[in-house]
């Protein structure tokens, strides 16, 4: 275990190009990151040709067992890497946040190194027999977001290195060091040249994406640059698993109890401030009990402590980048003057550094205005009022996206039929956004295609082989 120091300075580039990260709650430098090129991502891939046949070989036992020797090691750096995740991403160090995301990345490792995956008997009827088999793809290319820098990296790279492949990591421009710092503490246990990140700009993204020795891309981010990820792979015909974005949909219907379900609601949307790509975003409450739901929520938003993440206190903090920041306050000064009701929020201090925006709850707001529409990523929720059910469902239906979705309500059994109606990849009961490593996650329509975790995740990352005979 290194310390906090140690541990920048290990990944702190010593020559070539590089640039400075800042803290998004106070300002100040965080640390140097590099600025690898399209050469470096070149020999990155390389290095990952030449580790794979071996690593291949090693078979499913021994992979797993690396893998869960990686997640010790991120439990031995847990505090240090919280530390950094907490100043380059801004999010706190308690709460659902950065101890909670390095604690999910050991987790995930170890899910990734215990999923069995036997071959599979298709056919076996005395004339014929039929196995189905997943081999490795190759070197798989990894392109992650900012806002679960470390987490969606594991969520890339553990299944990619249990199926016997090798990985190049292309993190955000926003949150370099924190990824640099987890493939670090990650290849203490892992060969030489198996795993690489490369942290470039667009054009190394780009090559990535297009590249012919990469075999399949991953990549957690817009629906615009996933669709650019589709057009770069076209030519080489690679595998794709793309989770996009989302603008989920909660639907709370007329039996439930406010007070109940308040504290689950908030999370739901405002987990790592809002910046979630499952989080509860657009929130349609039944006529009958809206102004309670309303008065619940605003009382559990209005307890939670925002601040700089490396106060033991705060449970929220700023928005990772000031271009998002903008985006939320556009949005909700357009949903203020359009005559929505603002609950709580909306009202940032100018003086206060850091890219801090206030917990926002706005209510009797229209379906069609943009702070519903569109995806705001940020501590901002619009509360919409219905009269029906089916107008509730058809109005989380209408948009172009569906990665997830929840439904809230006392009844199960009448929970799961509308949760049946709902377009979207994953609908959860009384609860929103809670990911597993046992149980597959992917969206719908534009929020992107391919599975990931248990089974189904370590499958696609695999090609699959018959043997027939």
């Amino acid at each position: 275990m290194e310390t906090y120091d140690a541990l920048l300075a290990s990944i702190t580039p010593s020559s070539g190009e590089s640039r400075t990260i800042f803290n998004p709650a106070t300002g100040t430098a965080v640390g140097q990151a590099p600025v690898h090129t399209v050469e470096d991502l070149e020999r990155a891939v390389a290095a990952a040709q030449a580790a794979q046949p071996a690593w291949a070989a090693l078979g499913h036992d021994a992979r797993s067992a690396a893998l869960l020797k990686a997640a010790d090691a991120v439990e031995r750096s847990a505090e240090e890497l919280a530390h950094l995740l907490s100043r380059e991403q801004g999010k706190p160090l308690n709460g659902p946040n950065a101890r909670f995301e390095v604690g999910a990345c050991a987790a995930w490792l170890r899910a990734a190194a215990g999923t069995p995956l036997e071959p599979e008997t298709v056919v076996d009827d005395g004339e014929t027999r039929a196995e189905l088999h997943y081999r490795p793809i190759g070197v798989v290319g990894a392109i992650g977001p900012w806002n679960w820098p470390m987490m969606i990296t594991i969520w890339q790279i553990a299944p990619a290195l249990r199926m016997g492949n090798a990985v190049v990591v292309k993190p955000s421009e926003y949150t370099p060091l924190s990824v640099l710092a987890l493939a670090k503490v990650l290849n203490e246990e892992l060969p030489d040249g198996l795993l690489t990140v490369v942290s470039g700009g667009r054009d190394v993204g780009a090559r990535l994406a297009e590249h012919p020795a990469i075999g399949k891309v991953m990549f957690t981010g817009s629906t615009a640059t996933g669709k650019a990820i589709i057009k770069s792979s076209a030519d080489t015909v690679k595998r794709l698993t793309l989770e996009l974005g989302g603008n989920d949909a909660g639907i709370v219907l007329p039996d439930a109890d406010p007070a109940a379900i308040a504290e689950g609601l908030f999370w739901g949307a405002f987990i790592n401030t809002g910046q979630t790509c499952a989080a509860l975003k657009r929130l349609y409450v039944h006529e009958d009990i809206y102004e309670a739901v309303c008065s619940e929520l605003a009382a559990v938003a209005a307890a939670m402590p925002m601040g700089n993440g490396l106060d033991e206190n705060n449970v929220l903090g700023p928005l990772q980048n000031r271009a998002q920041y903008d985006i939320v306050a556009e949005l909700v000064d357009a949903a203020r003057d359009s005559g929505a009701r603002i609950l709580l929020g909306g009202n940032p201090n100018p003086e206060q550094p850091g890219n801090f925006y206030p917990t926002t709850l706005v209510a009797d707001i229209d379906n069609g205005n943009p702070l519903v529409a569109e995806e705001q990523f940020g501590p901002a929720l619009p509360i919409i009022r219905y009269s029906t059910v089916d107008e509730a469902v058809a109005q989380a239906n209408a948009l172009d996206v569906g990665l997830g979705a929840s439904v809230w309500s006392s009844n199960l059994d009448e929970a799961r039929k509308v949760a049946a109606r709902i377009q979207a990849g994953t609908v959860w009961i009384n609860k929103h956004g809670a990911v597993d490593p046992r149980i597959p996650f992917g969206g719908a329509k534009q929020s992107g295609y391919g599975l990931e975790f248990g089974v189904e995740g370590l499958k696609a990352l695999g090609v699959p082989q018959i043997i027939n005979g």
